[in-house]
């Protein structure tokens, strides 16, 4: 395919520009993963600077 070929065409018929926004849209739609990816978990490094009671950083400082 080259860059000048389109990627669909219409056979038959005559759509006006909003039917083909409409058709592209859901072209792009259906081309997505059904899924999100897993977001990363953070490296043991990272984990080992965060306090890990349930206060967080906001009671770290406080006197026990």
């Amino acid at each position: 395919m080259s860059a000048e070929e389109p990627l669909f065409r219409v056979v038959r018929g005559v759509p006006t520009a909003e039917e083909l926004a409409a058709l592209v849209g859901a072209i792009i739609v259906r081309s997505r993963p059904a899924t999100a990816p897993a977001p990363a978990t953070p490296s043991a490094w990272a984990r080992s600077g965060r306090p890990a009671s349930p206060g967080g950083w906001r009671t770290a400082g406080l006197p026990r």
